[in-house]
């Protein structure tokens, strides 16, 4: 935001302008907010002059050129050509001397400079300034008359009360949370502070201020259906004014920080809104229609053109200023094409209100209206300014276009804010407890004096200290706040540096933490990926993959669509990752993510009250190449390698549904039930989920035919995962054995797999690992299937011979054999 040190001076004390504009720049910076740009403008009308026309006369060669005579504050008048002919004796204009540079061009990589000039026999010194030569507005199709009373030779500068002025570019999120700061007054108000000055608001600036009484009658009623989104809305006729070109202070006022003028009118609204941050806004009071301004959200089908020539349907959140039958502005972003003032506009309504910040965001995404006035709106504007602004508007405007005030309207649901003076109840905070935040050592006094600086009331109680913010502070509500108040006006580089005090060891990492290490590393040695995705989610993706947005915590102003909803689990987000990642050339790979998850569940709070946190890691096997077996066999073989590394024993049952508890159904919605299993860890304590994926979210993502994972619940893992333990290699060589096990087809493969892991031998000097190798079904034998494991041996002392080998393994097909008649092949 660009503020003008010159229109900040108009309404400050000259004491907070001293320091040079580039050491001023500097402590704005660093105690204020980041300065992207510093313009001195001093240099910008050099050798630009009032001059005065005493004889004027057209050129005897050329039709479209008049010879101008000039009053320059010197002995003899200076000859000028121009190509305005409309000119006339006694007329002020701007004369830019030979050798002086045009404003509009001034600061550009190609200045043009002007020079004395023969044309047609008639040389021309220099030359008189358009409104866009002299970088007042766009006019370029006459040369601009002045309406200044200084005398002829008066630098342009100084009659323009633009001498020394500069613009300080100040980058808008540092006013984010400060919307007052969006106002000269309220960058003014800072600086002073800053600078460990008082500052003094202006007189009408104040909550006592009271709206105009009635001169004629001119009639407007408000009806505020939305006073939650629109707290406050004053509106105040004015009848009998004069719409014409503002005066050039005005006009150079709104051009210089980047707003064009239009007329007075209109150029009043935003003046007043660049100086204390609160738009205004100005309708055609015969284009009301029964002199009524209803507040609403639209109608099924209503359109509205608006000011820049655009034709909309406004969407539902948006909130519309309407007369008695039609919409006539977008509350708080533009107005509407039926209702601007024209040349003709004789009654105008003045519009002062306080829109919801997040409706106007959320309106403005969906519009792509992006103005000075929804900016500010966006920032969440305090409505205890209304008043105060909007009768100022209104004495300017009759000292501009005259106008006698008709009805003065104040639709307010802010009253107890209102009685209390301030956007926020007083804030109680200590001496102490400023200073052992901040590091420094100052006192109440102290303190009361910077707070003061920026017109906050403080009382004093010794150490205590009561703050009650002024009405345009809508920030200030915590003791936190306080402090930072504090630390920001006395200066963060004034703040004492010195060692801390505490010990400085290192803190040990909370064993989740650890945990979520632990698992980092295996599972990337085993070649996966780790990914850190989207907390947000957009609602399309969980519906793809049937989860239910409904479950799912939402932003009410979320940034994009795509980032509303809050994560149910992690395997959408990884899917989502999988075809990009496909189309990229990877034709294998894993991918793994360990985060929280969220859901909509009244039960499922934590100690505080809030939403429990549930922590997850997800993992996603995929592959765009022909594999051999099933897909799930590839995500089990993870998990198996993942809870081995961690010391966790586990099994898998049959999911042939999702589980009845509202978490596991949400997770386990991508699933496909017949070709997943749930995962217990220990005894039977229910860990998550491992399988492949439905057909439809496959489809859907473009998933390719292998793909498969799992989902785990990280506080079940962390119940029984051991310490990391030590394994030595082992010297003597190890034994491979392929055992293949014919057993009934209503045998699953968990069922056997876990029969063979729990009568493997149990001789601790025997490191025993399993892995499957085939699942096999005869065409000519459809009541059994034949099971494939390979089974390594290795014995810490010795070499295993054959015959032992073969013993151990008799003995365990014996005893599967007795529980369940397997018959090995």
């Amino acid at each position: 935001m660009k503020v003008s040190l010159n229109l900040m001076k108009w309404y400050s004390d000259d004491a907070q302008w001293q320091l040079p504009v580039a050491e001023l720049a500097k402590k704005i910076g660093a105690q204020l907010g980041a300065v992207e740009e510093t313009i001195d403008l001093s240099g910008k009308y050099t050798d630009v002059f009032v001059a005065e026309i005493v004889a004027a006369q057209d050129h005897p060669s050329a039709d479209k050129l008049g010879v101008y005579q000039l009053n320059v504050g010197a002995a003899a008048p200076v000859q000028v050509l121009a190509g305005d002919k409309t000119l006339q004796v006694g007329d002020k204009v701007a004369w830019i001397k030979p050798g002086a540079t045009v404003p509009a061009s001034w600061g550009t990589a190609e200045p043009f400079v002007i020079g004395a000039r023969e044309m047609r026999g008639e040389v021309s010194n220099g030359m008189l300034g358009s409104g866009k030569e002299l970088d007042i507005n766009d006019d370029h199709s006459r040369v601009q008359v002045l309406d200044t009373d200084a005398s002829a030779g008066t630098q342009f500068a100084d009659a323009y009360n633009l001498a020394g002025d500069a613009l300080i570019d100040i980058e808008n999120k540092m006013f984010t949370h400060r919307p007052d700061g969006f106002g000269h007054l309220g960058v003014a108000r800072e600086i002073a502070g800053i600078q460990n000055l008082p500052f003094t608001s202006p007189d009408w600036y104040s909550l006592d201020a009271t709206l105009p009484e009635s001169e004629v009658d001119l009639p407007i009623t408000i009806k505020n259906e939305i006073p939650k989104h629109v707290p406050r809305y004053v509106a105040i006729t004015l009848d009998g004014v004069k719409v014409a070109p503002s005066p050039l202070w005005l006009q150079l006022a709104l051009h210089k920080v980047g707003i064009r003028p239009i007329n007075n009118i209109v150029d009043i609204t935003n003046y007043m809104m660049i100086l204390t941050g609160q738009p205004l806004h100005a309708f055609d009071y015969d284009n009301i229609a029964g002199q009524a301004i209803v507040v609403r959200k639209p109608q099924a089908g209503e359109k509205l053109e608006l000011l820049d020539g655009r034709t909309i349907e406004p969407n539902k959140d948006a909130m519309l200023i309407c007369d008695a039958e039609k919409p006539i502005a977008l509350g708080g972003m533009m107005g509407g094409a039926n209702s601007e003032i024209t040349q003709k506009t004789t009654r105008i309504v003045l519009e002062s209100a306080t829109f919801d910040m997040f409706t106007i965001r959320r309106s403005s995404m969906f519009h792509g209206v992006f103005t000075d006035g929804m900016t500010r709106f966006s920032k969440g504007q305090s409505p205890l300014q209304n008043v105060a602004v909007a009768t100022k508007a209104i004495q300017e405007i009759q000292r501009l276009a005259g106008g006698r005030v008709g009805t003065a309207m104040d639709d307010s649901h802010v009253k107890e804010a209102a009685e209390r003076g301030s956007a926020h109840a007083p804030v109680a905070t200590t001496t102490s407890f400023i200073n052992s935040r901040l590091g420094t050592a100052m006192s109440t006094a102290d303190i009361a004096i910077l707070l003061g600086n920026v017109e906050c009331r403080v009382e004093e109680h010794g150490d205590e200290l009561i703050v009650t913010p002024p009405f345009w502070r809508t920030d200030i509500e915590s003791p936190e706040d306080v402090v930072e108040e504090v630390g920001r006006l006395h200066g963060y580089d004034n703040v004492p540096v010195s060692l801390p005090t505490r010990d400085t060891k290192a803190v040990e990492l909370p064993p989740l933490e650890e945990l979520k290490t632990r698992i980092r590393e295996i599972l990337a040695r085993g070649g996966a990926n780790e990914l850190q995705t989207y907390t947000f989610v957009p609602a399309k993706l969980l519906r793809t993959v049937g989860q239910d947005p409904a479950k799912a915590f939402a932003i009410r102003n979320a940034l994009s669509p795509e980032l509303e909803h809050y994560r149910l689990s992690l395997t959408p987000g990884l899917l989502d990752k999988v075809h990009a990642n496909v189309k990229a050339g990877y034709k294998t790979f894993g991918l793994f993510e360990m985060n929280k998850i969220h859901i909509k569940d009244e039960v499922a709070l934590d100690c505080d009250g809030l939403p429990r946190e549930y922590q997850t890691v997800a993992f996603v096997f995929a592959s765009d190449s022909k594999l051999p077996g099933a897909a799930f066999y590839y995500a089990k073989k993870y998990l198996t390698y993942l809870l081995a590394e961690l010391g966790v024993p586990y099994h898998v049952a049959p999911a042939e549904q999702a589980p009845g508890f509202e978490v596991g159904r949400q997770v386990f919605a991508p699933f496909e039930p017949k070709r997943a299993a749930y995962v217990y860890v220990g005894e039977e304590d229910f860990a998550g989920f491992v399988g492949e994926y439905r057909s439809a979210v496959a489809k859907n993502l473009k998933l390719p035919k292998t793909v498969a994972g799992f989902e785990i619940d990280l506080e079940r893992l962390l119940k029984r995962a051991r310490g990391v333990q030590y394994r030595p290699l082992l010297k003597f060589p190890a034994t491979d054995q392929d055992v293949c096990l014919k057993v009934a087809r209503t045998v699953t493969y968990g069922q056997l797999e876990q029969l063979v892991r729990d009568h493997l031998p149990a001789d601790a000097r025997l490191r025993v690992t399993l892995s499957p190798l085939d699942v096999y079904q005869r065409e000519d034998d459809a009541e059994h299937t034949q099971i494939t494991f390979r089974i390594t041996l290795q014995h810490h002392d010795r070499t295993l011979t054959t015959n032992e080998v073969n013993d151990l393994l008799d003995e365990m097909v014996q005893k599967i054999d007795a529980a369940i008649g397997a018959e090995r092949i």
